[in-house]
């Protein structure tokens, strides 16, 4: 199916992203450092990013802005997934340029019934 990158700074986030996504038959590659993340998304070219937005040393809107200014990765749908839940951050995480945004905390149908129309 679809290759996705995952960037998310906890360890139990990625592992549980991985199985939903795995088990949908998506193939998966996590991170949990985001300050290089630009490079390995470049090179990998996936058809989707899911990225957090509250990591240490850099947040996930510094993370989007950085790969939708590449011209290597700036059509990649990048899709936040953030315990900030309010109205105003969904918001601007879209005005920042993600496709579209999941609260945590999540459950499989929801992660997989927002990232299919993206999936192209």
């Amino acid at each position: 199916m679809a290759s996705i990158i995952h960037i998310d700074d906890s360890s139990a986030d990625t592992s549980m992203m991985k199985s939903i996504l795995s088990g949908a038959g998506h193939n998966v590659t996590s991170y949990n450092d985001p300050t290089a993340v630009e490079e390995k998304v470049a090179a990998a070219k996936p058809s989707l990013i899911l990225l957090d937005i509250v990591m240490p040393q850099r947040n996930g809107y510094e993370v989007l802005r950085a790969i939708k200014r590449n011209a290597a990765t700036k059509d990649i749908p990048v899709v936040l997934v953030s315990s900030k839940s309010e109205e105003t951050d969904v918001r601007w995480g879209l005005r920042q340029g993600a496709v579209d945004y999941i609260t945590k905390p999540y459950n499989a149908q929801t992660v997989l019934s927002k990232i299919q129309p993206h999936l192209g």
